[in-house]
């Protein structure tokens, strides 16, 4: 057997299985083949996406179900052993590891992460692959589990039977934390982007600790209503009987996983502090959902529940832990034992890219002084000062300028689509209310459809509240645009939410990053890949901030009558941004935490006769390596193309070399190519139809553009099919007619034979026989592109 010849495939089926399987690894229970664990980045340009490749492991190797401890990458002989080692590290690190290893078929390269000062890297003979047992006892040690300890993060996972396996960061952060568990940690936090499965990773370490008997009584707490009936009625739906809700303030010890809202068991007044029913030692187990929102502060209410039941293991989980002098996560939880980021999420595919359109009104930047002895709308004496972007909807309403915001927001939904599912976030329930006014009478259609088209949603509106089901249900078609303030901050899983809106002054990264989250989800169901932010009060320069992980593809300030819908332009500087500092609490019943900054009332003066302008909109885009692109399409696919090919003549070898051309396209549109655009750009600019082809060489390498017809005609005029006769010959012209028409993927597609002209000509297989079989068929085609791009 000549091992050169055989593809990488060949080299895992005869050479790198067998090996596993002798050093006694079971191939179906403990081994996986070719998985691919993240998505793939979705690459945003205009109003089309791609997906980037996802990152795909030859092997991975178990211990026992969604505990992996070993990666192999494979390599074709030709390769040396150790080729494979690099890439293999890289997902080593992202799968959390130690063991990897890269092979060609002769052997082994083996990569130990788990020793310190000793040699890292040997090479194994194909008979000394590890066995099993003696990986799990280094991974035993590197993790530092001692004594039961091993035997406790062996619990298993919970599984339906439907296939369903956690993603590759939620076994992480359940393995991470079922360890810490096992080594007796008490306070460990988790730090998990919105959108990517917190609440589900919550339920597997809870089902997995006490399934296990580790922890026999659990506590799940959260601050609004409806985070807590979701994790009930969702993930938490297979603990059944043994879970039930403090409601009404009842106490019943008879069960053994508990939800509550901490509102429902605490109060200002002893008598309210229910959770004293318990004993101290009643739970083993508490987990804080949204952590960041007060249990670390020392005065938090929150905090009262975790000092009275201290001798349970507390888990913190937050999208964003907060640091500030008076409340710090880390402080109380420690350093997170796992973390992944938003940025993370949007790069492995998981999380939609967002773009921003940034709008400046004249008003907030350039500000507004009252004349002297001015009243306002109410007959109240407006202070005489400069009002700026800071006074906006908090000291200062002025109507035009929540009416030109609802402009914007109805024109670019009309320009895009209409139906949409939008949040608006307002400074308080009063804008939350003028705003919605201001959209119901700018889509008056719309509403006549159906009243529900735009709801304000507030703590205070119970028919808005009653509808928040309904917005967030992506079977429900109505509500389309919600208007709020605080309530729709976080935790509510807006599936196919593909605009926000920022009205409102944004006081903290920490509430920044939860309003963000309300979009990052995922939906290809709905055809939800990324979103919109549409930013009035400067909120986007938080982008800036460090402590910020995340950047938008696109940042776009129009102009005063241009459309509201992103084209591709550069960004302009971003400015400075407030240094705030708390954010709201309260659950559903929002009561002063849903109006002017906890309650406290402030004089707001209120003009109807001030004009309001636009002075600024623009766009930017995320790029497939997370950095902003400023080019425009045409120097982005140029850049794209220039990576995978060196020369024109790189480019034009593999696009002969290619016995179908439409892998290319493909291959070319995962690396962030966006051939629709493309096409639609150059083509406007040329005034002729092109094919992937020419507007390659063209963009990338400045070649003069043929358009397909010209392609076509050239080929006609060599009488390139005087070699062809009868039905031969007229299959052939009409392929060359559609290629001029449609391009080259059609004529690649042997189904086109079903369609008019060729049936008119007769059956495919007729058609087909005409060439002799299937593979003259296919020369024949194959040599009809070789003549179309021989020039």
């Amino acid at each position: 057997m000549d091992k050169k010849s055989l593809s990488e495939r060949d080299i895992c089926t005869k050479f790198i299985t067998p090996a596993i399987e002798q050093a006694g690894w079971d191939i179906k229970k403990q081994v996986r083949e070719e998985v691919s664990f993240t998505k793939g980045r979705i690459i945003v340009r205009g109003k089309l996406h791609s997906r980037g490749e996802s990152r795909r492991a030859d092997f991975i190797l178990y211990h026992q179900a969604n505990l992996p401890i070993a990666v192999i990458e494979a390599k074709d002989n030709k390769h040396a052993i150790g080729s494979g080692m690099q890439q293999a590290l890289g997902y080593a690190e992202a799968l959390d590891v130690p063991f990897v290893f890269s092979s060609n078929g002769d052997g082994f390269l083996f990569h130990d992460r788990s020793r310190t000062g000793q040699q890292i890297e040997t090479e194994l003979t194909l008979e000394q692959f590890p066995s099993p047992a003696e990986l799990w006892q280094r991974y035993c040690q590197w993790k530092g589990l001692v004594g039961d300890a091993p035997a406790k993060v062996q619990a298993p996972y919970y599984d339906d039977g439907s296939g369903r396996m956690p993603r590759y960061y939620q076994t992480n952060a359940i393995n991470r934390t079922v360890e810490a568990v096992a080594r007796g940690q008490d306070r460990i936090l988790l730090v998990m982007a919105t959108g990517t499965g917190k609440t589900y990773t919550a339920f597997q370490i809870i089902w997995r600790l006490w399934k296990s008997k580790q922890k026999k009584r659990i506590l799940f707490l959260a601050d609004r209503n409806i985070l807590v009936d979701q994790t009930k009625s969702n993930d938490f739906k297979p603990f059944g009987p043994a879970m039930t809700k403090i409601a009404r303030r009842q106490i019943d010890t008879s069960y053994e996983i508990y939800l509550s809202l901490y509102q429902a068991v605490t109060g200002a007044e002893e008598e309210m502090n229910v959770y004293k029913q318990f004993s101290r030692d009643f739970f083993d187990l508490i987990v804080i959902d949204e952590c960041h929102r007060g249990s670390a502060a020392e005065d938090a209410a929150w905090r009262e529940i975790l000092d009275y039941f201290s001798k349970a293991t507390h888990i913190g989980l937050t999208a964003t832990p907060k640091e500030t002098k008076e409340v710090s996560n880390i402080t109380y939880f420690g350093e997170p034992v796992y973390s992944y980021t938003l940025k993370q999420g949007i790069e492995d595919g998981f999380l939609a890219p967002y773009k921003v359109v940034r709008i400046d009104f004249d008003k907030d930047l350039q500000g507004w002084r009252p004349p002297k002895g001015m009243l306002d709308k109410n007959g109240e004496l407006i202070e005489d000062r400069i009002y700026n972007l800071k006074d906006m909807d908090r000291t200062l309403v002025i109507e035009a300028r929540t009416q030109l915001v609802a402009q914007k927001v109805s024109a670019f939904l009309k320009a895009t689509d209409p139906f949409q599912k939008t949040i608006v976030f307002c400074d308080d329930i009063n804008h939350a209310e003028r705003m919605r006014q201001a959209l119901v009478n700018l889509n008056p259609e719309r509403v006549a459809e159906n009243r529900k088209y735009v709801m304000r949603i507030t703590g205070d509106d119970q028919e808005g509240k009653a509808e928040l089901d309904n917005f967030i249900n992506p079977e429900a078609r109505y509500p389309v645009i919600a208007t709020t303030s605080k309530l729709m901050t976080t935790g509510v899983d807006a599936q196919t939410c593909k605009l926000i809106v920022l009205d409102q002054h944004i006081r903290s990264m920490t509430e920044f990053k939860q309003i963000i989250g309300r979009g990052t989800r995922i939906n290809e169901e709905f055809d939800k890949y990324w979103f919109t932010i549409m930013d009035f009060k400067k909120a986007t320069e938080l982008f800036a901030d460090p402590a910020f992980d995340g950047d938008p593809v696109v940042i776009y300030v129009p102009g005063d009558n241009e459309s509201p819908v992103p084209p591709d332009e550069p960004l302009d500087d971003q400015g400075e941004h407030d240094d705030p500092t708390t954010t709201g609490s309260g659950d559903d019943v929002f009561g002063p935490f849903d109006d002017d900054e906890g309650g406290t009332k402030r004089v707001k003066y209120v003009v109807d006769n001030i004009p309001v302008y636009v002075l600024a909109e623009r766009v930017q885009y995320y790029g497939p390596d997370g950095k902003l692109i400023t080019e425009s399409l045409h120097d982005y696919t140029r850049t794209c193309v220039q990576k995978q090919f060196a020369s024109l003549d790189d480019f034009l070898r593999r696009w002969s070399d290619a016995e179908q051309k439409k892998v290319i396209i493909e291959e070319m549109a995962a690396q962030g190519v966006m051939w629709e655009a493309l096409a639609e750009e150059v083509e406007k600019k040329q005034g002729k139809q092109l094919d992937p082809f020419d507007l390659i060489c063209h963009v990338a390498f400045d070649q003069p553009a043929l358009s397909r017809k010209e392609r076509a005609e050239q080929v006609k005029k060599r009488n390139y099919f005087g070699k062809y006769q009868g039905a031969a010959r007229q299959v052939l012209e009409a392929l060359l007619d559609k290629y001029a028409d449609t391009g080259i993927e059609h004529i690649e597609d042997v189904k086109i034979l079903c369609n008019a002209p060729f049936s008119n000509l007769g059956t495919p297989m007729e058609l087909i026989n005409v060439f002799g079989n299937r593979t003259g068929y296919e020369k024949a085609v194959h040599e009809l592109e070789e003549a179309l791009y021989a020039s």
